[in-house]
């Protein structure tokens, strides 16, 4: 059952809320970049091959790509706030294990651990919604969403320094203190989100969308070592398409099914999610690209000779950027909608490419081009969960936002196998070493500016208005968060939940369903009984209530546009209402 962010729940949120969720979601990216700084010593440190050693990172990107979507269905179902606790606490586990092996088995059982993690994204934005005021719940949402690209940029100049000046298992205990902190602060200062999706776990859709996106994933992350052509590569591409193709047509028929297909084929949601794989990689090309060339030394004749704790902190201010751009797109998205928001930072950041083919000839030169994909990649990031909680039901909000963020995890991993493959074939060999060229980081670059360019297409396709079913996220002041309030009342059905005696029905569920028999909305009744909940339109529904200790109702009830309120009594048999 689920509320939306305008009921109740959203007044009671303290303060402390939104940094918090934010704080998980900065802890969750320290994670996953960790081990940037020593990437190239992992073959000495766990004594394998270059080739063995890549799974310590693919281990991650697999179990954080799986998890996702499965956690933030799990959040809908059974609690948001026990979900992103517990990813943090399989995190912490998985930080611990590796903090203590050099073995390369148990390191990538470690780090397989830690990427479930990544849930912790979509259960975060999936609380804001449920607990925070219209006004703002937009802002918010874009920090939340860009605390990946904050805690990226920051992880790298500390992960640098700790690589530089100690044992580099420190990384990982300090991974896993700041894990039981953000546990902690989750802990005392966010509460649980009364509101719950129903139906049941999908098990067999859970499976099959883990089977498909780690043969999807796989030879993409290791088709550069297995071979583009090989017959492994090939393979397990087909195979996926397989998998991922029952699993789709075993979703269309599941009544409560793992992923909506459904909502996901809308066009707000599809070309949002399609946009959202050209931001991940772009995001992920100047992460590959600039550390690197910052630390090429200057004898190649265009490597700017700086140390690893320099590279980190010229690089940090993408970070840094996109943090300081949640409330400008708040403003920006307020005036505009969040699609004009996305198209501006696709914009902003096709212009940081093209203007950094021209900038690699000095430090200072990084920095800028720092700033300026950060602005946009932060403008483009915030408004990706608008675009999504604005197009989905309340109850699909976690499942919703982990198949987004599960788009951005795979435009990130297509950048990585990518630009690793242009960045190996442009190299020089000296000595047996193979050195990245400036030609092989301008087609990185161009690679980049490519994919914003068909980001920016997809985001042309979105619809001009998110469904007047669904909550605008646009408001942000006190006037226009109270309008858009009354405009709700209008298309909502709203009344009391009594029991045998008249008397109020406090958190009694109450389910609308419309003529298909598919779930249109969902709330809990208040302490006096009353209860609100969003008509997608004016005709026939059916009210649905249920507390403990009395019997079901269902009411047919036809909406007509008006206010009349409709009134659940638990004491009578189902009537048909209008209102």
């Amino acid at each position: 059952m689920t509320h939306t962010p305008t009921d109740q729940p959203g007044r009671r949120a303290g303060g402390a809320v939104v940094p918090v969720l934010a704080f998980a979601g900065i802890v969750v990216a320290v994670m996953q970049t960790l081990l940037v700084p020593v990437i190239k010593d992992l073959p000495q440190l766990l004594a394998t091959s270059p080739s063995n050693a890549t799974w310590v990172l693919t281990s991650t990107l697999l179990s954080g790509a799986v998890a996702t979507p499965i956690m933030g269905r799990l959040g809908d179902l059974y609690g948001k706030r026990r979900l992103l606790i517990l990813s943090l606490a399989v995190m912490v586990v998985g930080a611990l294990v590796s903090a203590v092996t050099s073995d390369l088995v148990i390191m990538i059982v470690g780090r397989t651990l830690q990427g479930f993690a990544m849930g912790a994204i979509p259960l975060g934005i999936g609380l804001m919604r449920d607990m925070l005021p219209r006004e703002k719940l937009g802002s918010a949402m874009a920090l939340m969403s860009s605390s990946i690209g904050v805690g990226g940029g920051l992880a790298l100049p500390a992960a640098a320094l700790v690589a530089q000046h100690a044992d580099w298992h420190a990384l990982y205990y300090g991974a896993a203190g700041l894990g039981v902190l953000a546990i902690g602060l989750t802990l005392l200062a966010v509460p649980e989100s009364p509101a719950r999706a129903g139906g049941s776990f999908d098990l067999p859709g859970a499976i099959g969308l883990s089977a498909g996106l780690v043969l999807f994933l796989l030879p993409i992350t290791k088709g550069s070592d297995w071979g583009w052509s090989s017959g492994t590569t090939l393979a397990l591409f087909a195979a996926s398409a397989v998998v991922l193709g029952l699993w789709g047509v075993m979703e269309l028929r599941v009544k409560a099914p793992l992923v909506d297909l459904r909502t996901s084929a809308r066009p707000a949601v599809l070309f949002t999610n399609l946009a959202s794989i050209m931001v991940g990689v772009s995001f992920y090309v100047v992460s590959l690209v600039l550390p690197q060339l910052l630390q090429l030394p200057t004898s190649t004749g265009y490597g700017l000779g700086q140390s690893m704790v320099t590279a980190g902190l010229l690089v940090a201010p993408l970070g840094l950027t996109m943090m300081v751009t949640a409330p400008v797109y708040a403003r920006l998205s307020a005036r505009y909608g969040p699609k004009v928001t996305l198209i501006l930072g696709l914009l902003i950041i096709a212009i940081g490419y093209g203007a950094g083919l021209g900038l690699m000839t000095a430090a200072w030169q990084s920095l800028v081009i720092a700033v300026v994909l950060g602005a946009g990649i932060g403008l483009a990031y915030s408004s990706l969960p608008a675009l999504i909680v604005g197009a989905v039901p309340a109850s699909e909000t976690g499942a919703a936002n982990g198949l987004n963020t599960l788009m951005r995890s795979i435009g990130t991993s297509v950048s990585s196998a990518v630009i690793g493959m242009v960045l190996a074939n442009t190299a020089n060999h000296v000595g047996g070493v193979a050195v990245p060229t400036m030609h092989g980081f301008r087609v990185s670059f161009l690679i980049a500016t490519g994919a914003v360019a068909v980001g920016l297409l997809f985001a042309l396709f979105l619809p001009r208005r998110t469904p007047a079913a669904m909550p605008q996220l646009r408001a942000s002041s006190e006037e226009d968060a109270n309008l858009a309030r009354a405009e709700e009342v209008l298309r909502s059905f709203r009344g009391r939940v009594l029991d045998a005696d008249g008397a109020p029905v406090a958190h009694a569920k109450v389910t609308l369903i419309d003529r298909r028999g598919h779930q249109a909305g969902a709330t809990l009744s208040e302490a006096d009984g009353s209860y609100a909940v969003a008509v997608p339109a004016q005709g026939a529904y059916v009210l649905a209530a249920k507390a403990t200790g009395h019997g079901p109702l269902a009411s047919a009830a036809t909406h007509a546009g008006d206010e009349r309120p409709v009134d659940l009594d638990l004491a009578l048999p189902g009537e048909t209402v209008t209102a």
